[in-house]
């Protein structure tokens, strides 16, 4: 029986097939407008997400007064013995790897100019080996350990500004725990980007060894976290921070503001463009419909007087908004999804958003959940908006019906 009513909905979507196909195609391409837009929104998530937990790790261990107190002096609020933590925190098989991050400021000189620098103290191998390439190496090398004497790798714009290349000399100056000032001289390994041009302007990279020298200290900024998969940072975060209640355990997200900043911006942005489509969609539905439901007025008032319930016939029109509505929504998908792999099979460079100095690659994310959910809720707004429509027309008067003209 309900096979017979979806027969008839189709058969009557059949009998226009221009108004059928425009209201398919707005259907179909706002479907494709929605999935495509959640799509890349997702993808940004993700980038950004894999960034973050490139940069600081997984999870970031401190001392509380690491994340909400600065310091009056340079690593007061800083982690001794952290070889010690750094090898109980191995010891879990959850963890891949623990980086020690020093953060320092100071001056940086070629002799006849200075410049204020934002300087990290690093370990240079296990460094570059887990995070991959996340320094875009202009010139020279990148920093190894045991190196004979100390090194730094230098910023492209800083590098510009102290007219420094690979095997220049240059000095160091930085405040020491104990309130000092300490200077130390320094050879250029590397020039690099890291594609935001203010951060090249003053990033200096140099080795823990190094660092801590330049500062006088034993003690490291924090520890990043590496962990097998990302989606183990919550549980892993609840674990170390029950096993170690005097530190402080932060996720990425805890750490990447930018992040944050972007998702809700998009999320605003995307959910305002889905609502605008939405709405699109429904009065195109509901604009066809009526169309429909008038021109059929009288053949409505001739099934009420056969005998047919104006439920059935509510039942009837709300199942051709289904067909309109889901025939749209699949066509969309397939729309979205197809670009999707055309993206990825010829790569499109976006330019550089603000702030940067380089692009990214254009890619949609294919998440079956969105695609379903979309569909689903397309199909159920075409249906609503027919049934709208069609409620006074189908509990019309038999009599005013028939005489409709």
């Amino acid at each position: 029986m309900n096979f017979m009513w979806l027969k008839f909905a189709i058969q009557n979507t059949l009998r226009n097939r221009r108004r059928s196909l425009v209201t398919v195609s707005i259907a179909a391409l706002g479907t494709a407008g929605i999935l495509l837009a959640g799509g890349f929104a997702l993808f940004t998530y993700q980038s950004l997400a894999e960034a973050a937990a490139r940069d600081y790790g997984h999870l970031v261990v401190g001392q509380p007064e690491q994340f909400v107190k600065d310091e009056e002096t340079p690593l007061q609020h800083g982690l001794d013995n952290a070889n010690e933590l750094r090898n109980q925190l191995l010891a879990d098989p959850a963890v891949r790897s623990v980086l020690p991050k020093i953060e320092f400021s100071g001056l940086i000189s070629n002799g006849d100019k200075s410049i204020v620098m934002m300087g990290l103290g690093v370990e240079p191998d296990s460094e570059f080996s887990v995070k991959g390439p996340f320094l875009t190496v202009k010139s020279g090398d990148i920093l190894a350990s045991g190196t004979p004497e100390p090194a730094v790798m230098l910023g492209d714009a800083l590098a510009r500004n102290l007219k420094a290349v690979p095997g220049s000399s240059l000095t160091l100056l930085a405040s020491t725990t104990d309130g000092a000032l300490n200077a130390m001289d320094v050879r250029v390994k590397g020039i690099f980007a890291t594609g935001t041009p203010e951060i090249d302007k003053r990033l200096v990279y140099t080795d823990i060894a190094t660092a801590q020298r330049l500062l006088n200290t034993q003690k490291v900024s924090s520890l990043g976290i590496f962990l097998s998969r990302m989606n183990q940072t919550q549980p892993m975060q609840a674990q170390f921070a029950k096993a170690y209640p005097s530190l402080t355990v932060q996720t990425w997200e805890d750490q990447a503001f930018f992040y944050k900043s972007v998702r809700g911006l998009y999320n605003r942005i995307f959910g305002a463009l889905g609502l605008i489509i939405g709405v699109i969609v429904v009065f195109v539905v509901t604009n066809a419909m009526s169309m429909a439901i008038i021109e059929r007025t009288c053949e409505l008032g001739t099934l009420r007087a056969l005998g047919t319930l104006p439920a059935q016939l509510l039942r009837t029109l709300s199942l051709e908004g289904m067909v309109l509505g889901g025939v749209g929504a699949l066509a969309g998908a397939a729309i979205a999804l197809c670009v999707s792999i055309f993206l990825l099979v010829v790569p499109v460079e976006m330019p550089p958003p603000p702030g940067r100095s380089v692009g990214y690659p254009l890619n949609i994310t294919v998440d079956p959940l969105m695609y379903l959910t979309t569909i689903a809720v397309m199909v159920l707004l075409t249906m609503a908006a027919s049934a709208w429509v069609a409620r006074r027309t189908v509990n019309m008067p038999v009599v005013d019906a028939l005489a409709h003209t």
